[in-house]
């Protein structure tokens, strides 16, 4: 099983001078601690969960490629790029150059966008859902056409690409892996059974056993999408996001490393086996420490 650190605040003590080196130290430390990969969140905006609009976000594709230069080994991604932040050719073109200047660590995290408030704040638009969720799609269509190295044009409702070249290609074989993000259970779900390696469903807090139940059955919904577009279920990787705040005492509302691991042995059994945690004080010393040594090393056996 594996644990990934998701980025999704940017508030640091120092900022904005100190936002770099925090986001350096953050990744580096990850990595020494054994997590598996690093996401970051694809807005423009601070999203009300975490806080105003105005607290600092950096553009998901640029701090990746930052992560990736401080970095060696850690798996790169956002959870999730929206379909209507950038133009899907050139959305596989930026996934594509993480992926080779990373030495084939990148991958491709996508969802069907909601966060209208940015769209309209920044110029972006933002059409309905069942257009979103057409360009979606379309869009999980153009990256397997664009990472197969198949130059013919794409034709669809929403884009026409005359010639859909990706040169360099992607190091990894057949293509980075694609992760459909979100829990919608009659097309999100329908999607990542059809054309993603990974899902990545809404956890919630890991403090939370309602949450379990509802995962159990967010899986049996994708289940049942695999049987119906003939596709293995256990071709795709049960990926998850969730929160974790930690601490060796378990005191102030947190959770210790063994309540953790417990949860992620309950995680297993349900067949998740990769969690994308935000860690809210992941820039304070020890807590990534804590992790690696009181938790990595038990759930990777799991």
């Amino acid at each position: 099983m594996q644990i990934g650190i998701h980025v999704n605040r940017f508030t640091w003590p120092g900022n904005p001078e100190a936002l770099a080196p925090t986001l350096a130290s953050i990744a580096r430390r990850a990595e020494e601690a054994g997590f598996f990969s690093l996401s970051v969140m694809d807005h423009f905006f601070q999203i009300a969960h975490n806080g105003p609009p105005n607290l600092e976000m950096l553009e998901a594709y640029t701090a990746l490629g930052y992560v990736a230069g401080v970095t060696s080994k850690l798996r790169l991604g956002t959870i999730v790029t929206g379909v209507t932040y950038r133009h899907p050719g050139i959305l596989v073109k930026q996934v594509t150059t993480l992926d080779v200047l990373s030495g084939g660590r990148a991958y491709f995290g996508v969802g069907a966008a909601w966060n209208e408030e940015e769209h309209v704040g920044l110029g972006v638009p933002f059409p309905p859902l069942k257009e979103r969720f057409e360009r979606l799609e379309e869009t999980l269509q153009i990256a397997k056409q664009m990472w197969a190295g198949d130059e013919r044009p794409f034709v669809g409702k929403h884009y026409r690409l005359e010639r859909p070249l990706c040169s360099p290609p992607a190091l990894q074989k057949p293509h980075p892996t694609i992760v459909v993000g979100g829990s919608g259970e009659r097309k999100t779900l329908r999607l990542v059974a059809k054309y993603a390696d990974a899902c990545n469903l809404q956890g919630g807090s890991l403090q939370d056993p309602a949450a379990l139940e509802l995962l159990r059955h967010k899986l049996e919904v994708l289940r049942a999408h695999c049987e119906a577009v003939g596709r293995p279920y256990d071709q795709i990787v049960k990926g998850m996001n969730s929160r974790l705040r930690i601490s060796r005492d378990g005191k102030d509302d947190t959770q210790t490393p063994a309540q953790v691991v417990e949860r992620f042995a309950a995680l297993r059994e349900l067949g998740i086996t990769w969690v994308n945690c935000s860690i809210p004080n992941a820039h304070e010393p020890g807590v990534l420490e804590l992790i690696g040594s009181e938790v990595v090393p038990k759930i990777s056996r799991l």
